[in-house]
């Protein structure tokens, strides 16, 4: 049939995270930075930079996923779920340091609620369920 998957390798496991991070950063940026940046901008403009900034984060989430899924050896729910976590965790920090807004314990019941998903998408796969 099909040849067998070589072993995940550390660079892989590592360099798929990593690429979300960044990739992370461009849409959170892309999402929520017209908001502080070009309040006062056509509404158009705003979409304009916005899918311009956008195209960044596909440059590196289209290759994590390529190598999360394949290189690295993470399942599509894990790469989802890590997907999330690496969300709320660069939201929390733009929207703290670059928005100044204040961060309230709802972003850790939040994160603790991600923590829990994380949890059951990379438990040992011989795990009941």
């Amino acid at each position: 049939m099909f040849p067998p998957m070589p072993a995940p390798t550390i660079a892989a496991r590592v360099a798929a995270p990593l690429l979300l991070v960044g990739s992370n950063v461009f849409m959170t940026y892309a999402w929520y930075g017209h908001l502080k940046d070009a309040k006062n901008a056509p509404l158009w403009a705003a979409i304009l930079v916005s899918w311009g900034v956008a195209f960044f984060e596909y440059c590196l989430q289209v290759p994590a996923n390529r190598i999360g899924f394949g290189e690295a050896g993470y399942s599509l729910a894990q790469l989802k779920v890590m997907q999330e976590v690496i969300t709320m965790t660069v939201f929390a920090v733009f929207a703290a340091w670059y928005m100044k807004e204040r961060i309230t314990l709802d972003f850790l019941w939040a994160g603790l609620c991600l923590a829990g998903a994380a949890y059951f998408m990379f438990r040992a796969k011989s795990a009941p369920g």
